[in-house]
This record gives structure tokens, C-alpha cells and sequence, in this order.
């Protein structure tokens, strides 16, 4: 996956014959999440891609090992067709709308942007269409998408997951389930939690923690659990979640399992361990490989994943002691 980028030409010259391909696009009657390609495809017929500029910009924060799979899956794609990537991050919802303002400003030729918060990326997504800049959603938005007229969307839908992991706990014979959201107002980690409690036959609620001060997560779900020693399932949201949580039951003294989505190297030692009962992997290494590739196959090829109409799921999959062997190494090299 780490070919050689093809010989590059002017940035300028590719990017004017991208557009112009857009414009036929336009005039054949083809709009952005229309399948019907017409003569557009006939018009990108040559086209290598290499040159082209694509912005990638997520809600995820700084040093945070999911971000940094998603990152590597992108830079893969971005190695391979000979793209010109930029990785922009911004956990609050108004920087993030900024960065996106920016990727118009700039004139890059797509856009993945991920929709934690649907309502605030609405805005700049809809002033790129306006630029003639096509853009695909990423991980958080399965519900917003199509409304805000993205092309394409990769990620898990995460009222399935959270439905898979009740059906799960109910077969472990969970009674009281406590789901750790550590951003509110998330609307992919809020699907999560309401999954779990769409199929959980026991007991559930939501604990909601500062995701970004470990030590005060930890603190939070220690004292819940001191509170109610009838918890005996901690479901985290992240892999480094979890591992506070591991923490977090042992300081509260109580006999709770932990699980978590997600999924990275430290992690997968955990659940060989045995201190975590499993993890649900939705990929994030490949949900940043697919947004971006997916840019440069619509530039150079007008395809269009999923029609437009349907998502590309990604996950769940889950990790278990019993198959964690066969994700290690991916793990390990922080692909997985």
C-alpha cells in the first residue's frame, strides 16, 4: 500500500480539469449523490489524480490513539494515488467548522470531515458544496449524511453496535450495565449507549466523564462504582477508556467487568490479559483509508461507494480473547 506516488504534474492544471469534469457532471443532470454518472465518467477518463489536494478534518483530540489509525489509513490512500493530504483536528465544534472554512479557502479538491456535532457542521458543509468541492462523511454522522448532502459515508452505525454489545451482555448474564460516555453531547457515543439499552434486558445507565482528563474519568467511575457495587459491567466508549476502568474497579474494590468499542494495541494486551471481556472494532484505519481513496475515485473516476444512498459500514467486529491473536500484529503496528 505504500506505492511510489505517480510522476506529479501542476496542482493548478489538475485541479482545473477536476472541476471541469464537475461542471460536465452538472450539465448531464448528474448532481453530487446521484449514481447516474453519464458522460462525467467519459470525461475523467486519463485522469491519475495526482496532484489533487484533499482535506481530512475530524472532531477527534490531540494524541488520541483512535485519531491516529484513522490518520494512517488516510495517509495510506492519500500514498497510494499520489494525493496531497492535510490532517486537521478540532475537538470543539466551532474550531472544527473553522478548519473546514479553511479547506474551502484553500481550494482543495474534497473533503472527509467527520459529524460529531451534525448541527454545527451543517454551515461550512453546505458553503463547500456551494465551492463545487465534493465531501464525505466519516465516523460520527450516520444520520446527518445524506440531509447535509455529503456523497459518501464510512463508519459503523452505532445503534447496531450498541445493540450488539447488549445482546452480548445479556448473554454473559449482565444484570446492571453502566455506559461511559466521555463527550456529551456526541451524537455517535450517545447512538452507543442507546443501543446497548435497546437489546439489554437488565439494568443500564449512562455515566457521563471529561474525556479529556484522564485522571478525573477515573475518579468519576470510582466513585459510581463505590456508590453501587451492584454495577457488574463497565461498557467504555474508547480503548483508553477502558483501561481506566480496569483501574477504576480495582480501586473500587468491586467485582464489575469491563468492556469497551474500540480498540488499540494496549488494549488488545488487555483482553489477552483477560481484564477487559472484549472490544468492538469498527476500523478506524480503514474508515480514513476509504474517505480518502473515495475522494480521488470520484475525482479521477466518478465513482461513487454505496450508490450515495447507503453507507459503507465499517463494523462492529468484536475482539475477544478467543480471536485477539489475529489482530495483534495489526494492533501492534497501529493499524488495528
Amino acid at each position: 500500500m505504500n506505492n511510489p506516488p505517480p510522476p506529479r504534474t501542476s496542482s493548478r492544471s489538475l485541479r482545473v480539469a477536476a472541476l471541469a469534469s464537475v461542471a460536465l457532471l452538472l450539465l448531464a443532470g448528474c448532481s453530487g449523490g446521484d449514481s447516474d454518472l453519464g458522460t462525467g465518467t467519459d470525461a475523467a477518463k486519463g485522469a491519475d489524480g495526482a496532484g489533487l489536494k484533499i482535506a481530512l478534518i475530524t472532531h477527534g483530540g490531540e494524541g488520541d490513539s483512535f485519531w491516529e489509525r484513522v490518520r494512517k489509513g488516510a495517509e495510506a490512500a492519500a500514498a497510494k494515488d499520489g494525493v496531497d493530504l492535510t490532517y486537521a483536528n478540532d475537538s470543539d465544534p466551532a474550531g472544527q467548522a473553522q478548519l473546514v472554512r479553511d479547506a474551502i479557502g484553500d481550494r482543495v479538491d474534497g473533503i472527509a470531515v467527520t459529524l460529531a456535532k451534525p448541527a454545527a457542521m451543517k454551515a461550512p458543509v453546505a458553503a463547500a458544496r456551494a465551492a463545487g468541492i465534493p465531501v464525505v462523511g466519516l465516523n460520527s454522522g450516520i444520520d446527518a449524511w445524506k440531509s447535509q448532502g455529503l456523497l459518501e459515508y464510512f463508519g459503523q452505525d452505532e445503534i447496531v453496535a450498541g445493540a450488539a454489545v447488549g445482546d452480548k451482555l445479556n448473554g454473559l448474564k449482565v444484570k446492571h450495565a453502566l455506559c461511559v460516555i466521555h463527550e456529551r453531547g456526541n451524537v455517535a457515543l450517545e447512538a452507543r449507549c442507546a443501543g446497548v439499552k435497546k437489546t439489554f434486558g437488565g439494568e443500564t445507565e449512562n455515566l457521563y466523564v471529561e474525556g479529556t482528563d484522564p485522571e478525573a474519568v477515573e475518579t468519576v467511575l470510582t466513585a459510581r462504582l463505590r456508590q453501587n457495587p451492584g454495577i457488574d459491567e463497565v461498557v467504555t466508549l474508547g480503548a483508553q477508556f477502558a483501561l481506566d476502568a480496569v483501574d477504576s474497579v480495582k480501586a473500587a474494590g468491586g467485582k464489575a467487568h469491563v468492556a469497551t468499542f474500540d480498540l488499540n494495541n494496549d488494549l488488545v494486551k488487555a483482553v489477552r490479559a483477560g481484564d477487559v471481556q472484549f472490544a468492538v472494532d469498527q476500523q478506524p484505519y480503514l474508515q480514513g483509508y476509504l474517505a480518502v481513496d473515495s475522494l480521488w475515485l470520484y475525482r479521477t473516476n466518478g465513482n461513487i461507494s454505496g450508490g450515495g444512498v447507503a453507507p459503507v459500514l465499517t463494523g462492529p467486529a468484536f475482539v475477544t480473547r478467543t480471536n485477539v491473536a489475529a489482530v495483534a500484529r495489526f494492533a501492534a503496528a497501529g493499524t488495528r
